[in-house]
């Protein structure tokens, strides 16, 4: 490493990063937003910090504070995702990229659950969108926070994913 970089800084006049710049096995590195796994025949997975960042956007496009409809947030998630997914799309792990999608559903979720404010509201909701009045009247009084109840299952029956499709969000694991 060090007489690389002595070449590449006096010979070539280029500077190097030693923040990214190192020598060690590909499990240990990261390149471009990728790492590898550890078996005898590494795959390509989406490095942690790339993952990191994806859910640090989704939860800026999804703050309570936005004032937009559930449709126009989906709109503009769509637009980031389908270029996420050109990037990171052929990762050879595609169950991090089902659990990212499932994390996703589940935010949009809660986005929704925040957004009927109050019991009675909640309750009609629930109710409109085919849950029963039991399970309806007990999630709707529930103490639990948002993020709990989206993995609720009147929420599941209420807002499944095939609403979030018909909204326009594309998978994120294509199935065959």
């Amino acid at each position: 490493m060090e007489g690389i970089t002595h070449f590449i800084t006096h010979r070539l006049k280029l500077k190097v990063n030693q923040a990214k710049s190192a020598v060690a096995r590909p499990r240990d590195r990261k390149f471009l937003g990728f790492s590898f796994t550890s078996e005898r025949e590494p795959r390509r997975r989406i490095a942690p910090k790339a993952i990191a960042r994806f859910k640090e956007r989704i939860r800026e496009q999804t703050r309570r504070t936005r004032g937009i409809s559930l449709p126009q947030m989906v709109k503009e998630i769509t637009t980031f995702l389908r270029g996420w997914l050109g990037y990171f799309g052929d990762c050879q792990t595609p169950s991090v990229l089902q659990s990212l999608e499932t994390w996703l559903r589940r935010r949009l979720r809660s986005v929704v659950w925040k957004q009927w404010k109050r019991g009675r509201t909640r309750f009609r909701e629930l109710r409109k969108r085919g849950v029963s009045q039991a399970l309806a009247a007990k999630t709707a009084g529930s103490p639990h926070g948002p993020w709990r109840l989206a993995n609720s299952p009147a929420l599941n029956i209420a807002v499944p994913n095939a609403y979030f499709a018909e909204l326009g969000l594309p998978p994120m694991v294509v199935r065959s």
